[in-house]
């Protein structure tokens, strides 16, 4: 962590300065118009989790081998995470505890297919439990149908490199609907899938080629050709693993709409506010659009085509020039791995998102990895203000989901960096609530800037 508290609170006031102009209004130095506090009707305040992250003991996950493969990137393993399997319903009453009234949460594939083609009934029953209990206690249930995990056996096929993926998923998605449709308000497909073989290019250091020893290690020990997770840093192939996401997509979409044709199906972006720098020479043209067409073109032109709502997820912005992106401004508030917390971005990926595909937006993941709590309990507000003047402009937003309900399991980072509403104590699994749910849920009971 680069910024200390005199550094955030003087990055707050700066932010804020700058959340509250476009840049043509800071120029001339012309005051935006007041923003309406109020939010609409219906309006979904929330908090995400997924399975993977806080469920503990997904022993049929591709991701629990690789944890324990030699070499390993992984920091450390998910183990019992927090516990949440078998915790739900505290999960639940925590939601609604905090002043929410929706959660966001995801199917483990792998609990509902161990094995290709065995489908478990008391883990969909399980999973119907968590839709009821939702409903039970006026939360909206917003179920993500796979969150980067895949099953052990899926990735041992090649994962979303296999030609059968798109497929396979589909079948998955018919079963789980049939059993679980009645009940989902929201769904969506896929998470993030428009980073899949570009996660790498994201990330610091040497992860991609340290990724790339550790799954070719974990084919050998199965004796396949590639085995690939469902959340790679390397791939053999990224463009072919892209078309598959895609025709995934597409494919387990159609087969949740046939069993519910009224469900709103979306599916869930990565998305930085990638922005032009503005002080180019004359002639210089920023890699802005190029870097838009890279991420998320396809994904967006699908989602115009085939989605009900759009699901963005935002963490940061990225400024470019004609060379590539520049460094964090002087005196940035940073997060634990030294990016920028830049409250507008979100407001500014809302607008985008929305002008590429005509689509009603919804914020599935924002928030911040800190163990700095005072830097979240800052950009919560900063940053819907932001987003409610994009609403008040005319940008759909059916809600806000904030990440994540508690400090959980990251990845290759292990339970480092923390973007909980609420600690976790990993061995009692008490949730503690932070200032920053406070924050939010303010906000939440008043459906309104406070």
């Amino acid at each position: 962590m680069t910024s200390d508290r005199r550094q955030f609170l003087t990055g707050a006031v700066t932010a804020g300065a700058m959340a509250a102009a476009t840049p043509a209004q800071a120029a001339r130095k012309i005051a935006p118009k007041p923003v309406n506090p109020a939010f609409p009707k219906g309006f979904l305040w929330g908090a995400a989790t997924a399975a993977y992250q806080v469920e503990g003991n997904n022993v049929a996950s591709d991701i629990w081998l690789l944890e324990r493969t030699t070499p390993t990137v992984y920091a450390e393993p998910s183990g019992d995470a927090a516990n949440s399997f078998l915790l739900w319903e505290r999960d639940l009453d925590l939601v609604k505890s905090l002043g929410l009234n929706s959660y966001r949460f995801s199917l483990e594939w792998a609990r509902i297919e161990p094995e290709q083609g065995q489908f478990s009934i008391a883990m969909l029953d399980h999973y119907k439990a968590m839709i009821a209990g939702c409903h039970a206690r006026g939360l909206t249930p917003v179920v993500t149908f796979n969150h980067f995990t895949t099953p052990r056996w899926f990735a041992a096929l090649g994962g979303w490199h296999g030609n059968d993926a798109p497929a396979l998923f589909a079948r998955y998605c018919d079963r789980a609907a049939r059993h679980l449709a009645d009940g989902i308000t929201y769904a969506t497909t896929l998470n993030e899938p428009n980073l899949s073989g570009k996660l790498g290019e994201l990330l610091p250091g040497d992860l991609l080629g340290a990724d790339k020893a550790m799954v070719e290690a974990a084919a050998k020990a199965l004796g396949v050709p590639i085995y690939q997770p469902g959340n790679p840093l390397y791939t053999p192939d990224g463009a072919r693993t892209q078309r598959h996401l895609l025709e995934g997509h597409r494919l387990g979409r159609a087969a949740i709409k046939a069993v519910r044709g009224d469900l709103p199906v979306g599916v869930s972006l990565a998305m930085l506010d990638e922005q032009a720098a503005p002080d180019l020479p004359r002639g210089k043209v920023s890699l802005q659009a190029k870097m838009r067409e890279h991420y998320y073109g396809e994904w967006l032109r699908l989602a115009k085509d085939s989605c009900d709502f759009l699901g963005i997820q935002n963490y940061e912005r990225s400024v470019w020039d004609d060379k590539g992106k520049r460094p964090n401004p002087p005196g940035a508030v940073t997060n634990t791995m030294g990016a920028e917390v830049y409250p507008p971005s979100l407001a500014g990926v809302a607008r985008y998102a929305h002008a590429q595909t005509g689509l009603p937006i919804m914020v599935t993941e924002h928030g911040v990895g800190s163990e700095h709590d005072e830097i979240r309990a800052n950009l919560i507000p900063a940053a819907l203000t932001e987003l409610k003047r994009a609403m008040d402009d005319g940008v759909p937003v059916l809600g806000y989901l904030h990440w994540s309900l508690v400090d959980n399991f990251e990845w290759v980072f292990g339970y480092r960096i923390r973007f909980g509403l609420c600690e976790l104590n990993r061995q009692t699994f008490e949730r503690k609530p932070k200032p920053s749910a406070a924050v939010l849920g303010r906000i939440a009971r008043a459906n309104a800037l406070t």
